[in-house]
């Protein structure tokens, strides 16, 4: 025998893309309705398919919803897969918990939401697979995966389980357990929702995270989505990832080593974003933009780095009505200086005042000070772009730009 089933997880329904928001409202209300295409790629993949059923191991929502519109749209989601006899089988992950949901809508009777009272085990005995799940409760105990039953020998046993695993996933720390400890149960499959870079972890038992269903910002980049796993004669033999996603983020970095003009910096961008924007399969793209490399421009660069940013938007504007440059980046370097220049007596030493400054007390504490007020205005999702020694490098760099008499 020989079936399918799809294994989704953090799809974040209308999450807000802060990152985009914070930029240009007009170009986050463009990309605002990725989520939502994602989740309809998912229910036309599953369909198209012929999937013996889906997963969604947690995260449906990204919290309580603002307005009922929000549920209502997985209402009709789920009501299409019910229409076409797919059940759906899903846990509630630290997003959607009843701790921080205020409400819910009635799914169909295809739809089966695991307890978060205690993990339970359901049967499909036409394929003959035990799921084993537990959603989130209102508050997690140190038990939770240990309360998962044992497998089901001669089934097909699948653990729907939403974790950080061990924490070394850049994500909080919830339902922490070791690959051990979920290989001591026995299942043949642990869907796992929660990390958002998709990977499988471990194919003895599979292990599996299919990462998020959209890309929230970028620091998720690349192609989003589900897996589809095939089973033959009650063993998985194919795992294979699904590009679902409705928008696409990216690091475009380019090389501006040994150039001397603008135009030929420009010319050079527009190309590697290009690509990026053929490899986004005619989505979306926010992209952020790195120039790297030791060129005569440095200066030039850092001081002009915003105008310079405005004309590769129009640029990625031409590629694409949706081809956005979220960010520019400089991370450029001068040339070494000839040893003519250095000895000028009347050079000014711009590194060694910038010295001074970094180790001002005064100018270091107030620095904090400020970052820390912006910061604590950014959404959560951001604040890993306000770094305090990242800030100071830029002062340094501007400062470096503008003292040095290079920028135009």
């Amino acid at each position: 025998m020989r079936f399918s089933f799809i294994h989704a997880a953090d799809l974040h329904i209308d999450s807000p893309l802060a990152g985009l928001s914070l930029k240009d409202k007009a170009v986050a209300a463009r990309f605002a309705q990725a989520g939502r295409r994602a989740v309809e790629a998912l229910i036309e993949q599953t369909i198209a398919s012929k999937a013996s059923f889906l997963i969604i191991a947690g995260d449906i929502f990204d919290g309580d919803w603002k307005d009922v519109s929000t549920g209502l749209f997985f209402a009709r989601a789920l009501g299409a897969l019910d229409r076409a006899g797919i059940p759906v089988f899903l846990v509630k992950g630290n997003h959607d918990a009843a701790s921080v949901m205020s409400r819910d809508l009635p799914y169909p009777g295809s739809v089966r939401v695991f307890s978060a009272g205690k993990a339970e085990t359901v049967a499909l005995e036409p394929q003959r697979v035990a799921l084993h799940g537990r959603s989130f409760p209102h508050r997690l105990t140190a038990d939770f995966v240990e309360s998962y039953p044992p497998r089901r020998d001669g089934w097909l046993n699948i653990g729907v389980l939403h974790t950080s695993l061990d924490g070394t996933r850049s994500h909080d720390g919830y339902a922490p357990c070791s690959v051990e400890d979920l290989k001591r149960f026995g299942y043949d499959y642990w869907a796992l929702g929660h990390v958002h870079a998709a990977a499988v972890v471990c194919d003895d038992p599979w292990i599996v995270y299919p990462g998020n269903l959209q890309g929230r910002s970028v620091r998720e980049t690349g192609a989003k989505g589900a897996m589809r796993v095939t089973v033959e004669d009650g063993r998985i033999v194919e795992v294979t990832p699904l590009a679902l996603d409705g928008a696409r983020w990216a690091h475009v970095s380019v090389d501006v080593a040994g150039l001397s003009g603008e135009d030929e910096m420009l010319a050079r961008s527009r190309a590697a974003l290009a690509a990026a924007q053929a490899q986004s399969e005619g989505r979306p793209l926010a992209a952020r933009l790195t120039l790297t490399g030791a060129t005569s421009l440095h200066n030039q660069l850092i001081a002009r780095r915003e105008t310079l940013q405005d004309d590769l938007r129009a640029i990625g504007f031409q590629l694409a009505a949706d081809c956005w440059v979220e960010q520019l980046k400089v991370k450029t370097s001068a040339p070494p200086r000839s040893l003519a220049a250095q000895a000028g007596a009347d050079a000014l030493d711009v590194d060694q005042l910038l010295r001074d400054a970094a180790s001002d007390a005064e100018f270091a504490a107030l620095l904090a000070e400020l970052t820390d007020t912006i910061k604590a205005k950014l959404p959560k999702d951001l604040h890993d772009e306000l770094d305090r020694s990242e800030a100071l490098q830029r002062l340094a760099d501007d400062a470096r730009a503008l003292l040095a008499g290079d920028a135009s």
